[in-house]
């Protein structure tokens, strides 16, 4: 009974508690990297068929839509490649990297402005962007500025 009590007393200190959930962390981070290495493989099989069939069909059009649609595809996989970046450097560092989110994030929104179309886009929504893509640029020279050197490195 002693040893019970003792072993309930150990799993449910603040470190042992602690531990666990961060061996909880690092599992959910994993399979995250594993869905998202999927998703990766998806877009890339997306992107390819597109884009062979839009070259097949010789559909791609300088500045035309198909194009558009093609930078959003490419677009896709970057965005897909900054969150597999940003889960690998939660499991390598145990840290979220707040300057790789940032730039994610504007990566999302700069997809959302190529693909856009201006005939379907209120004026609103087109401001909201602008001061989200601003908002995000300034939030960035901010993280780099405060960095470990002051600089950009």
């Amino acid at each position: 009974m002693r040893k019970l009590k003792s072993t309930l007393s150990h799993l449910t200190s603040d470190h042992s508690w602690h531990e666990g959930l961060k061996w909880v962390e690092k599992i959910a981070a994993k399979i995250l990297s594993i869905g998202l290495v999927i998703v990766i493989f998806m877009a890339l099989f997306d992107l390819s068929r597109v884009l062979l069939q839009d070259i097949i069909l010789l559909r791609v059009t300088v500045l035309g839509k198909s194009l558009f649609n093609l930078f959003g595809l490419f677009l896709n996989v970057l965005i897909a490649l900054e969150l597999l970046e940003n889960i690998g450097g939660y499991l390598q560092k145990n840290v979220i990297q707040v300057e790789l989110v940032i730039i994610t994030a504007m990566i999302a929104i700069a997809r959302k402005i190529i693909i856009l179309d201006f005939e379907k886009i209120s004026s609103e929504e087109l401001i909201a962007l602008a001061l989200s893509m601003l908002t995000l640029g300034a939030s960035y020279w901010v993280v780099r500025k405060s960095g470990p050197n002051g600089s950009d490195s």
